[in-house]
């Protein structure tokens, strides 16, 4: 089998997370991705610990969750010689990515307007905190800020605690994969047009288009969405609740998931009280039911809440830590861990039916490829 982006060539003018895991994912589903980095490195290469080290060169595990499968040549835009070969290395590419301030690239001749009229089939990726129009177009955007000003923050967390960030820069995640679609569309258009394009993408736009129901919700009732801690706003019961020795979470969607739970652990009574019998009504009365179920499963271990559970069909699973999300042998099953010149690494989560990903090369060391 085939990788499905095999022959699509990808110079990756782009530091930190948003731009290069967008280049990580096109390099695993096959594309030839440069990644072209200052004398100093890509800044990740030093965030740390922890750091690993291979053939005599420390890589920090942050560079590593990024930066697989590409090629590393070091340019300083100082030197016209090597702008020379990085705009003739552009000139053969099909994508550029590229996170620099809004009109940094100017003077360099770097920039979409510059590089298209040499390449018009050239399709460039920007990567900017809020865009390149706008009033915040000349800000820095970083994950945590843009969470910040996103909403998300003011939804994640308990209600009468502070407001609190995700444990991974989703931000940056969510606009590199929204990257990856639009670089897929624009190939599209380009093999119907002949024509390249530039794709704005911006960290701030992406956070608020993710919001999904709780941004609907606002948007249909015109109240602002609160912090619920684990619970759902549109979903009861939908939240962690414990067990003798710990937590699970119950995922009830619908309410003969809420009929069948209360089958499996005898509170037939729930399923008929007139508070709990839609999802509506759940929903209006959720801390009255989140305290009787609690009542109930507190006292059992989890091993049989969960054994329980998936007899009867109730959708309901472990809270995992790091290590026991990552050797779950459903993971296993998935070849979801691969090791790459001695490192275990996570792959980009695509299976196909017909093509593979390519999984063969590690993160370059700075400049091996110059």
């Amino acid at each position: 089998m085939t990788p499905p982006l095999k022959g699509i060539k990808v110079i990756e003018l782009a530091r930190v997370l948003a731009g290069p895991w967008m280049g990580q994912v096109l390099a695993d589903l096959g594309a030839e991705v440069i990644k072209v980095e200052s004398p100093k490195g890509d800044e990740t290469r030093h965030w740390g610990p922890p750091f690993i080290t291979r053939d005599d060169t420390e890589f920090s595990a942050y560079f590593l969750s990024c930066n697989r499968g590409k090629s590393s040549i070091i340019a300083d835009f100082t030197k016209q010689e090597d702008l020379a070969r990085l705009t003739s290395l552009i000139s053969q590419a099909d994508i550029v990515i590229e996170n620099f301030k809004v009109g940094g690239l100017v003077k360099y001749g770097l920039d979409y307007e510059t590089l298209s009229k040499m390449h018009p089939a050239l399709i460039y990726a920007s990567v900017t905190g809020f865009g390149q129009t706008g009033p915040y177009a000349h800000r820095a955007g970083y994950d945590y800020l843009i969470q910040g000003m996103g909403g998300i923050m003011d939804l994640t967390g308990e209600p009468d605690g502070a407001p609190q960030k995700t444990g991974v820069a989703f931000t940056d995640i969510f606009t590199g994969l929204y990257g990856v679609i639009g670089i897929q569309a624009a190939l599209r258009h380009r093999d119907m047009t002949g024509e390249g394009q530039q794709i704005d993408l911006a960290l701030y736009d992406t956070l608020v288009g993710v919001l999904a129901n709780q941004a609907q919700n606002y948007l249909a009732s015109g109240q602002v969405p609160k912090r619920l801690g684990n619970a759902h706003p549109n979903i009861c019961p939908y939240a962690v609740f414990p067990a003798q020795e710990g937590y699970f979470i119950l995922a009830i969607g619908n309410d003969d998931q809420f009929a069948r739970f209360c089958a499996a652990f005898d509170c037939h009574h729930l399923a008929t009280d007139a508070r709990f019998a839609t999802n509506q009504s759940r929903v209006a009365n959720k801390d009255d039911l989140s305290a009787q179920i609690t009542a109930i499963t507190s006292s059992k271990p989890l091993a049989d809440i969960l054994a329980l559970c998936e007899a009867h069909i109730v959708p309901a699973g472990p809270v995992n830590n790091v290590e026991q999300a990552l050797r779950d042998p459903q993971i296993a099953h998935r070849g979801m861990l691969i090791t790459l010149d001695g490192i275990e690494q996570v792959r980009t989560p695509l299976t196909f039916s017909k093509s593979t990903l390519a999984l063969s090369k590690g993160a370059p060391k700075l400049g091996e490829d110059t």
